[in-house]
């Protein structure tokens, strides 16, 4: 089992930018997928962006294409969830989680990490 640790959730202003940061506890298998995943107040989870361990292979929740960017960096073994022009819906809590199925739906992943808030003010 992988510990995933999530850091960077703050408070900010609309169209403000954050940066969250998940380390895993050790190096999943290499053809992991990792993901981040956003839960709101009385919604359910819902996916935002996945990548490949190997890199590449980016794919986004149509919410935040085009404002929200995915990355890793294999020498630190960390995921990186870069957002920008953040709007008040954003507001949720981030999880992280790692699986090996490159899939958007929450149920093919494995680890989860306890999750960081993010809070975007109007």
């Amino acid at each position: 089992q992988v510990q995933l640790v999530e850091s960077g959730g703050d408070s900010v202003q609309a169209g403000g930018s954050l940066r969250l940061s998940c380390v895993p506890s050790q190096r999943p298998y290499s053809r992991s997928v990792y993901a981040w995943f956003r839960q709101a107040p009385g919604k359910e989870r819902e996916f935002v962006a996945m990548i490949r361990s190997r890199g590449g292979s980016e794919f986004y929740a149509d919410s935040v294409k085009g404002r929200f960017t995915i990355s890793r960096d294999n020498p630190k073994n960390t995921v990186y969830l870069q957002m920008n022009s953040l709007k008040p819906e954003d507001t949720a809590v981030y999880y992280c989680a790692v699986g090996v199925r490159y899939e958007s739906d929450q149920r093919a992943y494995e680890d989860w990490g306890q999750g960081t808030q993010v809070t975007v003010a109007s």
